[in-house]
């Protein structure tokens, strides 16, 4: 046999000692496994839910309550315990990124736009668990329930 049959012969072999390799492992399923991260809670509920919410929460310091109006309107009157973070701000998505995502917001405002918009920024921004209070502030007290100054 020439050198040049037998290294054609070694190239072969190889190639097919490759490609038997190859296939093998391809065929093999590695298993990994999958870190799921929880789902997402992203949701309006209504004064009354609100107030089983906060009532649900009272100790809980995993908990925030986020008046997204103005400091006057805040100052006026709010929810017991809310925070206030001004939708208006121009560090307003700044700031709301700088919370805990991990956290489970009440957000609320006057009727329920700004926190309606605060909502869906806070979805953008991977929030785990946050909701709107429909109708706001305004329909909080049209049904009876507490604020303070």
């Amino acid at each position: 046999m020439s050198l040049k049959n037998f290294m054609a012969f070694l190239l072969s072999i190889s190639l097919v000692t490759g490609v038997m390799l190859t296939g093998a492992c391809a065929g093999e399923e590695i298993e990994t496994p999958v870190q799921e991260a929880p789902a997402q809670i992203i949701k309006d509920i209504t004064p009354q839910e609100a107030s089983t919410l906060i009532k649900n929460n009272q100790d809980n310091p995993d908990f925030v309550i986020l008046d997204v109006r103005t400091p006057e309107e805040f100052t006026e009157e709010h929810i017991a315990e809310a925070v206030n973070l001004n939708f208006y701000s121009e560090t307003f998505r700044d700031e709301l990124n700088q919370l805990d995502k991990n956290k489970t917001y009440l957000v609320y405002c006057r009727i329920g736009g700004r926190s309606r918009n605060a909502l869906d920024i806070m979805k953008e921004l991977n929030f785990r668990e946050a909701y709107n209070m429909l109708g706001g502030i305004l329909q909080w007290k049209a049904e009876g329930l507490p604020t303070t100054k």
